[in-house]
């Protein structure tokens, strides 16, 4: 059988990139040697496309020495990763390897907003996950609540700010902020990031201010939202192209005032309950309105989607639809899989032929008009 020639992609220039690295392990060690021929690609903050032997090792290292850039394909006619070499008078490009699926496990800006995604589809190339428009609006959290909002899913109210706004005039912000709300607690986030980077908890109007500041680090567009007061945690894990299917669900129980970075990728003591202790049919409920979001936003591939729910009432609020969810060993997404009776080997071969399978969909498409 001939193998499928993966190039797997992690780094990145976003503040993800370290979670990257840890999700790019996992996805290494699930590839089937016998049914893969797998192509590292590293990314470096700075945004240069290195490859070589052990690339991930090196980046965990910090280290690029010895690993060689690369050149990723730009048309339809060259769809291989090509190694720039220096010449006297510039560069030539050779070819490193073509490539048959790319595997994007990039988090956050640069890699989950649909900026690889639209590289890939000029390319012409199959690569995991959501397209473009999916992509860009699930990372979006301003322009996701505003679909949402349109296809009548619940979410928790919210308000977006521009960081020029809040260095225009910090206390008018504030003003309009507490105007709209009414109280606290609220979240300070940016609209353009995922792994809660740069999100604070703000109990007061000096938290807020510090919130507001945190958030402008990472992102021009800045979210506002209200705090779910006495709610769950769940996740559920959606997976599928055209007929998206969802995982059980399962409750993040956050070791600190809410699931931090800290939580989940630094002391790992958040806990996890999988499936979630919740009656059968707000499950359901919840398992519906991930699908209905994942559909909403022309999602492919994979998301986890991120749920409050009220404790007394029941209620359900959609919180956030993450296209390029965590893959690390202590990741929701994979788990919520594996209690759904699909391993993690089995869960990445299944995400490779939905990228196989959606750009055959893609090759039916007819770009020019006919004669």
């Amino acid at each position: 059988m001939t193998k499928l020639r993966v190039a797997v992609l992690f780094g990145g220039r976003s503040g993800e990139h370290d979670v990257s690295l840890m999700s790019a392990r996992s996805v290494l060690s699930a590839l089937d040697a016998h049914r893969y021929e797998v192509i590292e690609v590293g990314i470096t903050l700075d945004g240069n496309w290195l490859s070589g032997p052990n690339v991930l090792e090196a980046f965990e290292k910090g280290t690029t020495i010895g690993l060689q850039r690369v050149v990723p394909p730009t048309e339809p006619s060259h769809q291989s990763l090509y190694v720039a070499r220096p010449m006297e008078l510039g560069e030539s490009l050779e070819t490193l390897s073509e490539v048959d699926v790319f595997f994007p496990v990039l988090h956050g800006p640069f890699g989950e907003d649909g900026t690889i995604q639209g590289l890939l589809e000029l390319a012409d190339v199959a690569y995991v996950g959501a397209g473009v428009v999916g992509s860009s609006v699930g990372m979006d959290k301003g322009v996701f609540k505003d679909v949402m909002r349109a296809n009548g899913i619940p979410i928790v109210d919210s308000m977006l700010v521009l960081r020029s706004e809040v260095d225009k005039d910090m206390n008018a912000v504030i003003d309009r902020v507490e105007n709209e709300f009414g109280g606290y607690p609220l979240f300070a986030k940016p609209a353009n990031l995922g792994s809660s980077v740069g999100i604070s908890k703000c109990n007061s109007r000096s938290d807020l201010s510090e919130g507001l500041m945190e958030a402008a680090r990472y992102d021009r567009r800045l979210i506002l939202e209200r705090g779910a007061g006495d709610a769950r945690e769940i996740e559920v894990s959606v997976l599928g192209n055209e007929t998206p299917r969802a995982s059980v669900c399962g409750e993040v129980l956050p070791s600190r005032e809410f699931y931090s970075y800290e939580s989940k990728y630094v002391d790992g003591t958040s806990g996890l309950v999988i499936p979630a202790n919740l009656p059968a049919d707000v499950s359901d409920q919840i398992r519906d309105i991930a699908v209905d979001a994942y559909k909403a936003i022309d999602c492919a591939g994979m998301a986890r989607a991120d749920f409050f729910v009220e404790k007394e009432t029941h209620r359900i609020f959609l919180n956030e639809l993450n296209t390029i969810p965590g893959f690390t060993s202590i990741s929701m997404y994979p788990k919520l899989w594996q209690a759904s009776g699909l391993s993690y080997a089995e869960l990445v071969d299944r995400l490779i032929g939905l990228a196989v399978e959606r750009k055959a969909q893609r090759d039916h498409t007819e770009y020019r008009r006919a004669a």
